[in-house]
């Protein structure tokens, strides 16, 4: 009992994770999945930030075939048609969930 609440304790005290969203204008594929984040914002305490993968030439190198590509933690999780389940999970895995407020 003591153990579950301080691994709850401690899941509460972490930050949340940096996700970066590397897109590119006219990326339909892009666009969907700054929607996903933007939705699980609503359910999950996390900040994101999109990056222009065409604005940096070491990007378009690594990622420039794979747009969109979600990374958490500075490393790629997720590229490409985005699977909302899947990127649900990862965020439930890494971000505490909002308080709703009492009504």
């Amino acid at each position: 009992m003591i153990l579950n609440r301080l691994r709850s304790w401690l899941f509460s005290q972490r930050p949340p994770p940096d996700v970066v969203l590397l897109s590119r204008s006219g990326c339909h594929l892009c666009d969907e999945a700054r929607r996903l984040l933007e939705q699980l914002q609503l359910e999950f305490e996390f900040a994101f930030q999109v990056l222009n993968v065409d604005a940096d030439a070491e990007l378009v190198r690594k990622y420039g075939d794979k747009v969109p590509v979600v990374l958490l933690a500075d490393q790629p999780r997720m590229w490409g048609k985005i699977n909302p389940a899947w990127l649900r999970r990862l965020i439930s895995k890494s971000c505490p969930r909002r308080r709703q407020p009492k009504t």
